[in-house]
Formats: structure tokens, C-alpha cells, sequence
């Protein structure tokens, strides 16, 4: 993260969990957290051993997954190595900085989230601008356009 960067440093995923429910309050959504915690209950601790909780360096990794009530459907899965996966109506958003995440959330919650419509090669994208010139964009698989995103088509 450079120096001039206006996004909050989370450096666990704790804090992020409390900046989404900072959000989640600010645009009023009912908010859901599930916890799991420690490496034999991580998704990405495959390699942990059987009822091993603490990594090899002896921390506790902790994930969160948070899902957003309202319009889009959006959930939020935190991991511990410092990102998540962010869902919005079924796109998926893999490998956004943890850091990222409340910036692409107000993009998505404030209307600046838009979906751009191709027509050749055909297709459509979901694009989720953040400040600072950063922009995440997926492509949305035919059929895959709920009414919200149809209502962002640019």
C-alpha cells in the first residue's frame, strides 16, 4: 500500500469485519458474520494437519464470511493471508486486498458499480471502480443478469 493511499489499513481480518459492519450500518443492511477460526477450520489450510489449530509460526488464522441483506445480494469472504472474495449477485470478485474491501463495497452500495454491456466479442462485465484509479472487473456468464445488475447496465 503506498503512502498517498486514502484506504484504511486492516491489518486482521477482525478489522475488516468491523469496517463492513461500519458500512453495513451507514447504508443500513442487516448483516450476517460467521467465524471460523484457527487452521483445522480455515478453507485454506488444506495443508494443516489433523486438529492442528495454530499455523507453523504460531499464529491463529482467522476467516470471516459476512453476507449483506438488500440489493445486490453480496457476501464477503475474508481470509487471512490479507484478502478476500467478494460476491456480488453471483460475480465473483476473487483475490480483492482485504484493504480494498470497504472502498469496493461504498463503489457497489453507492451506485458507482456499473455494469458495461459488449457487443463484440459479446458480453457482459461488472465494473466496480474504487478511488485512486482502481477498478475490479469480472464477467458476468450469460444468463447471470439479476434485476439489480440489468439496472446498472451502462
Amino acid at each position: 500500500m503506498r503512502n498517498d493511499d486514502p484506504r484504511p489499513h486492516l491489518p486482521t481480518t477482525e478489522s475488516a469485519v468491523t469496517a463492513i459492519r461500519a458500512i453495513a450500518a451507514e447504508y443500513r443492511l442487516d448483516l450476517t458474520v460467521t467465524d471460523d477460526i484457527g487452521a483445522d477450520r480455515t478453507s485454506r489450510r488444506t495443508a494443516a494437519g489433523a486438529f492442528t489449530v495454530l499455523d507453523a509460526d504460531g499464529s491463529l488464522p482467522h476467516e470471516a464470511f459476512v453476507e449483506l441483506g438488500g440489493s445486490p445480494a453480496v457476501t464477503v469472504q475474508v481470509f487471512p493471508e490479507d484478502d478476500a472474495k467478494v460476491t456480488v449477485d453471483g460475480v465473483e470478485f476473487a483475490d480483492v486486498p482485504r484493504d480494498a474491501v470497504p472502498a469496493f463495497l461504498r463503489s457497489v452500495y453507492g451506485g458507482r458499480a456499473h455494469v458495461k454491456a459488449r457487443f463484440f466479442p459479446p458480453g457482459e462485465w461488472l465494473i466496480v471502480p474504487l478511488p485512486g484509479d482502481e477498478t475490479y472487473k469480472e464477467l458476468i456468464f450469460p444468463g447471470g443478469l439479476s434485476p439489480w445488475l440489468a439496472r446498472s447496465v451502462r
